[in-house]
């Protein structure tokens, strides 16, 4: 795929959505993080409902060690491995009180060190909360980027090395948005809504269904 197809590819996305976000809710940088380490192999509908509540009464890592990890669990016990998740958010909100001042930091290397955070969450919290370049490849943006022939690559990392390097600068904040609301509902995993595709004609599946 060569670097007008992609500035096009881009451009339409754009056209299509202007201001793309994150699904999942929150009202600060702390539950923004919180939200994104439940989210792992779960739905962001599913994280929604736990945290609904949750995130009434818990705003800052002081208040959810208040509310401590057999009170967490009472919460997000309908999202998968929430024992061990339970356990990470933990840790992770007594490091951020007793290292950075009850604050989420904007370093990657320092949100690397927080349990239940990998590189995968680390972009999305640069990216979603401190608006830094950085694309968090998932299931549905490893898949788009391969897919579409955008940034083929057989790893999660190779593929976002490569989206880095072939996304056009303009579009570099927004377009981790853009892949992964374009994988969950229209470049789907078994049956890609291709008929329905903004950018059918410049997409290099091999595959696509007619359209009609």
């Amino acid at each position: 795929m060569n670097k007008t197809q992609r500035e096009a590819i881009f451009r339409r996305l754009q056209e299509a959505n202007p201001e793309p976000t994150t699904e999942l809710r929150y009202g600060n940088h702390f539950q923004l993080l919180i939200a994104v380490i439940l989210s792992a192999q779960a739905t962001d509908r599913s994280v929604n409902q736990a945290t609904a509540a949750l995130f009434r009464r818990v705003r800052t890592p002081q208040a959810m060690l208040e509310l401590g990890e057999a009170g967490l669990k009472q919460h997000i016990r309908t999202i998968g491995l929430y024992n061990s998740k339970a356990k990470n958010i933990i840790a992770t909100c007594r490091i951020l009180v007793e290292r950075h001042g009850g604050k989420v930091p904007r370093e990657r290397q320092a949100l690397e060190a927080l349990p239940g955070v990998g590189r995968k969450t680390a972009n999305v919290i640069l990216n979603t909360a401190f608006g830094e370049p950085t694309i968090a490849v998932d299931t549905h943006i490893f898949r788009v980027a391969n897919r579409t022939g955008i940034a083929p690559g057989r790893t999660v990392l190779q593929v976002e090395k490569k989206l880095l390097r072939a996304v056009p600068e303009p579009y570099l904040k927004n377009a981790h948005h853009w892949l992964i609301l374009h994988g969950r509902y229209t470049c789907t995993a078994r049956r890609p809504r291709c008929p329905d595709c903004p950018i059918r004609d410049l997409c290099e599946y091999r595959h696509k269904p007619e359209a009609g």
